[in-house]
């Protein structure tokens, strides 16, 4: 990546560069650089005796011990600073560190093969990493640098080598990859930015370094090979911008940024408890989108109306197998009890054919294959106990279901059928129980070609634009080759948009949006021009909506949105919608 060298300031003898990488965690940070490389350790390969392959596996052993005691620490220290659902991680790498089956197996290999314990453990781990790598989810190639970070913990205990966890005061930590671990340890020297060449938005540390509001800009790659420690940095977490040694100007331009933006801050924050509507008096409506239980008191204090995406295939995943029906329906009840009166949108499991964990099966292209509603109708013994959870829990009557990847009114049919064979079920036992709504998510080109029947047999749609992207423009959205073809402005987009929402609208289907569109303050007045009243977004994007829907007119909306479907490019379609945003929203609002 060529940076973009500004002009040149005569007051320094440093270059100046930008960069720009994806920002996964929103603020301005200016301070020095901190190269954090980390050591790559050479092992032998020769082969051992046997009285050696002995003193081999004790040092493993040792190794697994002194890895627990380091996990344990930062347990305490995530627990402290973030709760119990960050220090979860932790857990789970302290729960294969004890792994009989792993133990077994490394010990019994170093035995018979008379290899070296760092090189069994490459070689064993490598088959983990293999069905994460291979994966065409980013969740599940982000989630292989969890386990990368296991296996170097081990090896490094095993080499007796240190672990690096004091760094000096208030620096931006640059480095080709992060762990968790490492994210957590520094925070201990008031760091104020994180920098890596790897991860995405949905990374552990990315979610991490949102909750305790540090900026952090993943995906810059061959960065740590721009930058030096002690190269003054600019790092913006909303754009995913980094500058390398900037000059005065642009340094005071920053910190008025940043300043402005804690100004507007803690405005739109003041806002929350009040209603969200339009300029005209229209009310709208922001739900956030949630992984885990532990998100709902947070959801709260920035004005959000219930939980509008839950996204339920994470306790398929941290479990690698099917959550038990009972752990399912205390995990749903707790969550809809305390968001009553306010929804529990769940997503049933969207989980594809690499996202079995357990499974066998290879696809050439998962995507494209056996996921979401699929594998629910074709394994019913997971719908089903998915399907009795959700009805068992939902004793307030707020929980709403949503099916994933729908492409056919057959496959809402049989979750309907199975639905309300549970229903009966229940009630021929005794057990009455409250019957959830019923949504879709319209995510697939054929599913827009058939919203009218689609809208006539659910209670409800939620549009994820994400996948409908991807799909309709033939563009993985992870892949970053193509990634410039990736765009949600595209008119093949906006018109399928404007299709979904009116059809809702005339049909009497209630409509929401809970793709990354809806938190962009861009496509705000379009999507509210075509009749869209309910967003579903991640919840630190809500105080700012709320507040450009304040500066928004629905016939003004209205008349832009038939604009924008007139026209047949993207960069046209932008235009406008930048045009109409400087018209009609103060640029404060939007620094």
């Amino acid at each position: 990546m060529e940076p973009i060298l500004p002009q040149s300031d005569t007051g320094t003898k440093k270059n100046k560069a930008v960069f720009h990488g994806i920002g996964a965690s929103k603020g301005i940070a200016i301070a020095p650089a901190f190269l954090f490389i980390k050591n790559i350790i050479e092992h032998s390969s020769a082969p051992l005796s046997a009285e050696k392959a002995e003193i081999e596996v004790d040092k493993f052993l040792a190794a697994l011990q002194r890895s627990e005691k380091e996990l344990r620490k930062i347990e305490k220290v995530t627990t402290k600073k973030l709760g119990k659902v960050y220090s979860d991680l932790f857990q789970a790498q302290i729960m294969l560190l004890n792994d009989s089956v792993l133990i077994e197996c490394v010990t019994k290999r170093i035995r018979q093969e008379l290899k070296s314990a760092p090189l069994v453990i490459e070689e064993e781990f490598e088959k983990y990493l293999e069905h994460f790598n291979n994966s065409t989810e980013q969740m599940f190639q982000e989630r292989a640098q969890d386990l990368i970070d296991i296996k170097n913990r081990i090896i490094r205990n095993l080499h007796n080598q240190k672990l690096q966890s004091k760094i000096p005061e208030g620096m931006i930590v640059v480095s080709t990859c992060l762990s968790p671990a490492d994210i957590i340890l520094f925070t201990r020297a008031n760091v104020k930015a994180f920098i890596t060449e790897t991860g995405g938005i949905t990374s552990h540390i990315s979610l991490i370094c949102r909750s305790l509001n540090i900026p952090i800009i993943v995906g810059l790659s061959n960065f740590t090979q721009k930058v030096k420690t002690n190269d003054l940095l600019i790092v913006d977490g909303s754009s995913g911008e980094a500058l390398i040694n900037p000059d005065s100007e642009t340094i005071r331009q920053y910190q008025n940024r940043s300043e402005e933006k804690s100004r507007l801050e803690a405005q739109t924050c003041r806002l929350a408890d009040a209603p969200a509507q339009t300029k005209c008096g229209q009310p709208l409506h922001f739900c956030s989108n949630i992984d885990f239980k532990e998100e709902i008191p947070s959801i709260r204090s920035v004005g959000a109306r219930g939980v509008g995406l839950f996204r339920s295939e994470n306790l398929f995943i941290d479990n690698t197998k099917p959550p038990q029906e009972e752990d399912q329906t205390a995990y749903y009840k707790e969550m809809a009890e305390e968001l009553f009166p306010d929804p529990l949108v769940i997503r049933l499991f969207d989980i594809g054919g690499d996202k079995l964990i357990y499974s066998t099966i290879r696809e050439p292209n998962p995507n494209l294959g056996w996921r979401g509603i699929r594998i629910l109708i074709d394994v019913p013994e997971i719908l089903d106990s998915q399907l009795l959870a959700i009805l068992k829990a939902n004793d307030k009557g707020n929980i709403q279901i949503l099916l994933p990847m729908i492409s056919s009114i057959e496959e809402i049919m049989q979750i309907q059928s199975s639905l309300k064979r549970h229903v009966d079920n229940l009630n021929t036992i005794g057990l009455s129980c409250c019957e959830p709504d019923i949504g879709a998510m319209i995510e697939i080109p054929a599913a827009v070609l058939i919203i009218d029947e689609i809208t006539r047999m659910v209670d409800f749609i939620s549009i994820g634009t994400n996948d409908l992207t991807q799909y309709t423009l033939a563009v993985d959205r992870n892949n970053e080759i193509v990634q410039d073809l990736f765009d949600k402005f595209h008119p093949a987009i906006i018109r399928q948009l404007h299709t979904i929402i009116t059809t809702a609208n005339k049909n009497g289907c209630r409509v929401s949006l809970c793709g990354d569109m809806g938190s962009d303050p861009l496509a705000l007045p379009f999507l509210v021009g075509c009749g869209l009243r309910v967003f579903s977004v991640v919840s630190a994007d809500i105080p700012l909506l709320k507040t450009l829907g304040r500066h928004l007119d629905v016939k003004e909306s209205e008349a832009l949105a038939r604009e924008c479907l007139s026209f047949d490019s993207s960069e046209k379609i932008k235009a406008h919608l930048k045009e109409f945003q400087m018209r009609h929203v103060p640029q404060n609002v939007l620094m």
